[in-house]
């Protein structure tokens, strides 16, 4: 499963960076495989395991702000194997006969 989601602290002022610092910090002790971009995270991991901590993250994002606004877009799609965080893309590339920006 492939679990994309952004935070948005509300309220407590116009820079983002430490709340993003502080959810980023989650994912990566999480261990669960992901990649960070300018507009979100995607991670990659068992409804359970990802849920949990995008969980943890809004917690945390929550001690920041007195608001938060989150999206979360969840790709389910059972029997397909771990790592489609990387394989989708080589899907893609392929298609396209290049490398894309990641």
């Amino acid at each position: 499963m492939l679990v994309e989601f952004s935070i948005t602290p509300v309220g407590a002022g116009e820079s983002l960076g430490d709340a993003i610092t502080s959810v980023i910090r989650i994912v990566d002790e999480s261990r669960l495989p992901y990649k960070a971009n300018a507009m979100g995270t995607v991670i990659e991991g068992g409804w359970d395991e990802v849920m949990g901590v995008i969980k943890k993250c809004h917690e945390e994002v929550m001690k920041k702000a007195p608001r938060l606004v989150s999206h979360i877009s969840v790709d389910l799609r059972p029997g397909k194997p771990q790592d489609r965080l990387t394989e989708k893309l080589k899907g893609v590339e392929k298609r396209l006969g290049k490398k894309i920006k990641t």
